[in-house]
């Protein structure tokens, strides 16, 4: 098994969703993020004052799926969440070695 982690961009978290849903995800968790990646934040002007902005808003996805299906999510955030512009995010694919679903107590594939 593995989960996949993206932070993406939050105007992006709804056309995610819905690609990842079209390849048969049955199901994510989302989380509100700050952080910052090489553009190092960015610049702002609010009432003719510019100030630095240090943490960007992203949106933090993770998917938990078989280790079969992960390339085909990581491309589909890839194509859905892209915008050719810096600061785009980034997708992480770690190995899952357990998952127990509370309510019935199914393990590994099943659990997901």
């Amino acid at each position: 098994m593995k989960l996949v982690i993206a932070v993406i961009k939050p105007f992006k978290l709804e056309e995610v969703r819905e690609a990842l849903s079209g390849i048969g995800v049955a199901g994510m968790t989302a989380t509100e993020a700050k952080g910052f990646g090489r553009q190092k934040g960015q610049t702002e002007i609010y009432r003719g004052a510019e100030y630095a902005v240090n943490m960007l808003p992203k949106v933090r996805l993770e998917v938990a799926t078989s280790d079969e299906m992960a390339p085909r999510i990581v491309e589909t955030i890839r194509a859905a969440a892209g915008t050719d512009t810096i600061g785009d995010g980034k997708i992480f694919v770690l190995d899952l070695p357990e998952a127990v679903r509370i309510r019935t107590g199914e393990t590994g594939e099943l659990a997901l």
